[in-house]
């Protein structure tokens, strides 16, 4: 039997925040004491955090990153750590692992696999580590080995598998396994996605059980740098059991995660495995040898992993809710504002948007309690003068409904029912004789009047737009974040009034589909997550049809008699973007999945969609900054890339209209 005691840390970092991120590194050090952890595992990058970008490739990024580096490793008496920071060797950025030893730096790892697709641009900024590459750097006058290198501290063999080089055909830990490696350890920063969290559990546990290994799997949590989320949810896995799991969307910024593995047992099931072929001439080159007195450990009764709220959200109803909720108080803890602004229409996705910003604060108090989330919000000013959360809510959050003569009732009610749910400031005006003076002026100025009858889609805009410098000016003088209210659907085919709905810092919702929100906003109303429960208040939003309210009543106006129904909406918008079908492929997909429509009723939908689609690239690419949810995401800047300017389908579309048949 040799038992080691290994822990996984999250960490929520800030980029470039050296003191900061150093002082999250050292409280997850004396956390991992507490808890007797002789070996940890820090996230990727951690030093530096993950998002800092082309500030990479600042010198002084390097050399702060270097000092933070020594200050963290003379912590590390009597431990094991692993540490992410980038390293600059011959005038390259490398993304690299060092491990710690007894206080010292013995050696760097550099990630060879790098992420290049979808969220991440890592190929920008780092070079890949060349395989079976290896050589010393100096700093400061002292060598230290850097490469393609593994471990052997104390007798146990540590090797490393540095996030992306996990998700690739050709895994270093295979090359690991043959070269005799007890541990596996795993920096990752990997970016949320629904589901995202089982995809890793199977390469982890897999992992420990085809390379024979422990394995140690660290992550980032939080909203790190405004746009990009982190869910945790760090593993320790041995010869294919997974032993302990991390929490998932969690408000604290430090979680450390300990479990005891048996590296005995591991060696004997290695011995025993015929795929397993060590190499029993490994070139000591490859080698980094450390004395290390492993302290001895008794064996302690282990109980199966917990998957409990705290540990991963039950449906993905509950992952959006705490998932968008982390990012919203994280920024608002790291950007110091005041709070969070929001024009409430009474409709879904304003209704979302303010309930997301309500649930932050109460998942964060639930988890954290009153003076955890004062630590957090530390530049908040309602927080830091009274310990009355309710006046918390109503300080942090400020919804405004902004009525026309085109306003209904139920949407006014619904509004107030909303705010008074949530417990927010709630104001309500109108402006109608904004809209009146603007239309004025114009009419004037083209010397005609303008109407419904011939310019129907300015009528509308303008109503939206008249409601933005008021909630504009509210939000700069309470110092508070305005908050977008678009969605991903609206975003496709550009159902959105730019520098209306779409004014605004942040957009939270834009990564989601409205067929989405409105099936939530029932959950909400009757279920709601674990901890907080249902908040009956919006059963008023949730039953209304979904409309923008900028024609006369009259006209009843509904979104989808303007699109098409939102199921099928993003339907096509799945087939055409995210699997990238032509209009043609798209139209009989569509009438498959929806035969009670009828192929004529399906092709004008189509039609509809992708012209829509290619006439709106520009508005994608003003919406404000969105949280990436899924692979699905139409966001320019870290997903879906498309010209603003393009053939637009045209010989597609022709096809599709001259009557192409499934």
């Amino acid at each position: 039997m040799n038992l080691l005691r290994v822990g996984v840390a999250g960490l929520n970092q800030t980029p470039l925040d050296w003191e900061g991120n150093r002082d999250r590194i050292l409280a997850a050090l004396a956390e991992a004491r507490a808890q007797g952890i002789d070996l940890l595992t820090l996230p990727e990058l951690c030093i530096t955090g993950y998002g800092c970008e082309d500030a990479f490739h600042s010198p002084s990024v390097d050399r702060a990153a270097w000092e933070m580096l020594e200050a963290v490793a003379a912590e590390t008496v009597g431990m094991v750590v692993c540490v992410g920071l980038p390293v600059v060797v011959n005038a390259a950025v490398y993304d690299a692992a060092a491990l710690l030893v007894n206080g010292q730096i013995v050696g760097l790892v550099a990630k060879r696999h790098l992420a290049g697709d979808g969220v991440h641009y890592e190929p920008r900024w780092f070079k890949p580590w060349p395989i079976g590459a290896r050589t010393v750097i100096v700093r400061k006058g002292r060598r230290y080995p850097m490469g393609d290198l593994f471990f052997e501290v104390g007798g146990v063999r540590i090797g490393f598998e540095i996030c992306e080089e996990a998700w690739v055909a050709r895994r270093p830990g295979a090359e690991l396994a043959h070269r005799g490696v007890d541990v596996v350890l795993n920096p990752s920063g990997s970016h949320f996605a629904f589901g995202k969290r089982e995809v890793r559990e199977r390469f982890v546990v897999d992992g420990s059980r085809a390379f024979g290994v422990a394995y140690l799997y660290a992550n980032l949590v939080g909203n790190e740098a405004g746009r990009i989320l982190y869910d945790g949810a760090g593993m320790v896995a041995s010869g294919g059991s997974l032993l302990a799991c991390a929490p998932m969307l969690c408000f604290s910024p430090v979680t450390v995660t300990g479990a005891s593995v048996d590296i005995d047992v591991n060696r004997t099931a290695r011995a025993r495995t015929a795929s397993v072929i060590p190499n029993p001439a490994v070139d000591e080159a490859e080698i980094v040898r450390v004395d290390f007195d492993w302290p001895r450990r008794e064996p302690v009764r282990a109980e199966p992993p917990r998957f409990t709220w705290e540990l991963g959200p039950r449906s993905q109803e509950e992952t959006f809710t705490r998932a968008v909720a982390l990012g919203l108080f994280d920024y608002l803890a790291k950007s110091g504002l005041q709070g969070f602004a929001v024009s409430l229409s009474g409709g879904a996705d304003s209704t979302a948007v303010a309930t997301l910003c309500a649930l932050s604060l109460r998942f964060a108090l639930a988890e954290l309690g009153v003076e955890g989330v004062r630590r957090r919000l530390g530049r908040v000013r309602v927080v830091q003068s009274t310990d009355d959360v309710g006046l918390w809510s109503k300080a942090l959050l400020t919804t405004v409904y902004q009525g026309t003569a085109n306003s209904s009732a139920q949407t006014r009610a619904a509004a107030a029912a909303v705010a008074a749910s949530l417990g927010c400031t709630h104001h309500a005006w109108e402006v109608d004789s904004l809209v009146e003076g603007y239309v004025a002026r114009v009419s004037e100025a083209l010397g005609r009047p303008i109407g419904w009858q011939t310019d129907d889609i300015a009528m509308q805009n303008i109503q939206a737009r008249v409601r933005s410098p008021g909630i504009w000016l509210l939000a700069n003088i309470e110092g508070k974040l305005l908050l977008s209210t678009s969605n991903r659907s609206e975003a496709a085919v550009g159902y959105a009034t730019m520098d209306g709905d779409t004014s605004g810092g942040l957009s939270p919702i834009a990564g989601i589909d409205k067929a989405f929100l409105r099936r939530w906003l029932v959950w909400m109303s009757e279920e709601g997550p674990q901890g907080i429960g249902p908040l009956p208040g919006l059963r008023a939003v949730a039953i209304l049809e979904p409309s923008a309210e900028l024609r006369p009543l009259d006209q009843r106006q509904t979104d989808e008699d303007d699109l098409m129904p939102y199921p099928i909406l993003d339907a096509i918008e799945r087939a055409a973007i995210r699997d990238k079908l032509d209009p043609i492929e798209v139209f009989r997909r569509i009438c498959v999945y929806f035969p009670e429509h009828g192929p004529e009723q399906v092709r004008l939908w189509v039609d509809r969609f992708f012209r829509l689609f290619c006439a709106n690239q520009w508005k994608r690419e003003r919406y404000a900054p969105s949280f990436h949810l899924d692979d699905e995401n139409l966001d320019p800047r870290s997903w879906c890339r498309f010209p603003i300017l393009s053939g637009g389908y045209a010989r597609e579309l022709r096809a599709l209209a001259e009557g192409e048949r499934r």
